[in-house]
């Protein structure tokens, strides 16, 4: 078949989610795609691994890899077919999967890579998810134009044992961008006392705290892949760095205020 080359005027920007499968639709891929599409974009996905849960006992995880080459795979066809502006990475989960994308994205240099850095990879066991977030930090990370990590994330990161308060997510976000050159996003939420859920972004010149009131006091499934997901949309679209903070910002507290409820111990971000 030959290749389809006179495209309609009203064709958009691609954003590409490389990220796992979350069963309960409320992060992962399927809150990606949710997210890209809600803000105006085309959204694909390439599968790295699929989680779910055991309702029998206690919603543990569990965690199944894709294979790199289906991964790789994947890629393959979605750059192949499609010019990418703007690329999110979620969950990883293997350290093979992460040089195979670490790989693709080095020959394809898109323009923005948000990583959204997921440093625990829930239903895995300690040893391998060690090995996974170590290959993470020395593969992708430097290839990151964004970066949006939470408070765990962002003390692992910035090499700080405690991360408190406004200040703290302030510094974290200096010294993140230090270590990568690349924007930062340092999420605090709720998880910051006071009355507003306060995220710290940071180019190396422009440092901006997006603050609104918290909605409720507690975390909802999905609301950082969300974000990042929000981010990498807005990129695409030609967006600088710190306007697509503050909408993805204001989209994932929309999504907050209007979440899903489940029989879950969780409820779920809804991309309105």
């Amino acid at each position: 078949m030959p290749p389809v080359t006179d495209y309609p005027s009203n064709a958009v920007p691609v954003s590409l989610s490389i990220a796992g499968s979350e069963s309960t639709g409320g992060a992962g891929a399927q809150a990606d795609l949710k997210t890209f599409q809600s803000l105006g974009t085309f959204g694909i996905v390439a599968l790295t691994c699929i989680v779910s849960f055991d309702p029998g006992h206690d919603w543990v995880h569990r965690f199944t890899p894709v294979d790199p080459e289906v991964i790789a795979g994947q890629l393959e066809a979605a750059f192949a077919a499609y010019d990418i502006p703007a690329v999110k990475t979620g969950m990883l989960g293997t350290p093979g999967a992460i040089e195979t994308v670490a790989a693709v994205l080095a020959g394809r240099r898109p323009a923005s890579v948000v990583v959204d850095p997921v440093l625990i990879c829930k239903g895995q066991e300690a040893g391998a998810a060690l090995d996974t977030d170590n290959a993470l930090k020395e593969h992708i990370l430097p290839q990151a134009t964004f970066i949006t990590p939470n408070q765990f994330e962002a003390g692992v990161l910035s090499g700080m044992e405690h991360i408190g308060t406004e200040d703290d997510l302030a510094e974290a976000a200096r010294r993140i961008h230090d270590l990568s050159g690349a924007a930062v996003l340092v999420k605090g939420g709720v998880r910051v006392a006071g009355p507003d859920a306060v995220d710290v972004f940071y180019d190396g010149e422009v440092l901006e705290v997006l603050r609104v009131p918290k909605v409720g006091g507690f975390a909802v499934s999905g609301a950082g892949c969300t974000l990042a997901a929000a981010i990498t949309a807005e990129l695409a679209k030609g967006a600088d760095p710190l306007t697509a903070a503050r909408t993805a910002k204001e989209f994932v507290t929309r999504g907050i205020r209007e979440r899903m409820p489940s029989r879950a111990p969780f409820a779920a971000v809804r991309q309105v």
